[in-house]
C-alpha cells in the first residue's frame, strides 16, 4: 500500500447499504460508493458485516477487496466473534479486522468491548488467533473506551492498534464544545501508553468536520474512521466532495 505522512482518512460506507436494504434494491450502488470515496481522498475503506446483516452484506466484502486492491487503499473490516461473519472476513481477507462488541437490539455500537469480563476476554483471545491463522498478513485493532485499565488488559491480545471509542467525546461536544477537555486528556493518556507498547492508536465513531480539528491538534491518532456523518452530509453535497474536504483537513 502507498506510504502516507498524515493520519488516514477511513470511510465507512455501511450506510449506503442501509438505505438499499430498506428496500431491497439494487441501489445505491456500493461500487459506485467505494469509487468517489477512494477518488477524493478516503486512504481506508471501513465497513462492518454485523450478525443481523442490517446493512453490509456478506457478498458485498469481495466487492470492497476488489476496489480497495484496485485503488491500491486499505480495508478494513468491523466484526464481533461470530462464527460466520469471521469466515467471510477470511474469504474476503481485509487487510485490517476491527473487533468490535455487538448487540441485536442496537441502533448503533454503543461502546468499547468489555475486556474486563474475563468471558469476553477469552472469546477475542480465540478470534484474534483465528483471524492471524486464517489471514495473511492481516493486522487487528480492538474498538475500545479511552480507559487507561481496559486498554492494559488488551495489550495481553498484542493487537497492532487500538480503536479508541469517540461516541460519548461526540455527544458533548454537539451539546457544548468547550467541555471536552476530560475526554481529551483521557486519550492522550490513552495514547501514551499505546505508544509506549508499540501499539497504533486509532479513532471512530461519531465524528464530524467540526470535531476533527480538536482531535488533529494533539497529533496522537494515526487513523480516524468517519461514516454516518460522511453519508449523512452527502445528501445535501454528495459523497465526493464531502470525503475529499473531510481528507484536506486532515492533510492541513
Amino acid at each position: 500500500m502507498t506510504s502516507i505522512n498524515y493520519p488516514r482518512l477511513g470511510v465507512n460506507i455501511d450506510h449506503v447499504t442501509t438505505l438499499r436494504q430498506a428496500r431491497g434494491e439494487d441501489y445505491p450502488c456500493i461500487k459506485r460508493a467505494l469509487k468517489q470515496c477512494l477518488e477524493n481522498g478516503a486512504d481506508q475503506i471501513t465497513i462492518h458485516l454485523r450478525e443481523d446483516r442490517r446493512h453490509i452484506q456478506d457478498a458485498d466484502c469481495p466487492i470492497v477487496r476488489k476496489i480497495t486492491k484496485d485503488y491500491n487503499k486499505l480495508f478494513n473490516l468491523e466484526l464481533a466473534t461470530a462464527k460466520d461473519v469471521i469466515e467471510t472476513a477470511i474469504h474476503c481477507s481485509p487487510d485490517w479486522v476491527c473487533i468490535v462488541p455487538e448487540k441485536r437490539e442496537e441502533k448503533t455500537t454503543e461502546g468499547g468491548l468489555n475486556l474486563k469480563d474475563s468471558s469476553v476476554f477469552e472469546k477475542i483471545s480465540e478470534t484474534v488467533d483465528i483471524l492471524r491463522s486464517k489471514i495473511d498478513g492481516v493486522k487487528v485493532s480492538l474498538f475500545l473506551e479511552a480507559n487507561l485499565e481496559t486498554i492494559e488488559i488488551a495489550e495481553k491480545l498484542k493487537p497492532e492498534a487500538i480503536e479508541i471509542h469517540t461516541g460519548e467525546f461526540a455527544k458533548s461536544f454537539l451539546i457544548d464544545s468547550k467541555k471536552i477537555e476530560s475526554y481529551l486528556r483521557e486519550f492522550k493518556n490513552v495514547h501514551k501508553y499505546l505508544i509506549e507498547h508499540n501499539i497504533h492508536c486509532h479513532a471512530g465513531h461519531g465524528l464530524t468536520d467540526e470535531m476533527l480539528p480538536y482531535l488533529l491538534d494533539m497529533n496522537i491518532f494515526e487513523e480516524y474512521n468517519i461514516g454516518h456523518w460522511i453519508i449523512s452530509e452527502s445528501i445535501f453535497r454528495g459523497i465526493g466532495p464531502v470525503v475529499k474536504d473531510l481528507s484536506e483537513i486532515i492533510k492541513k
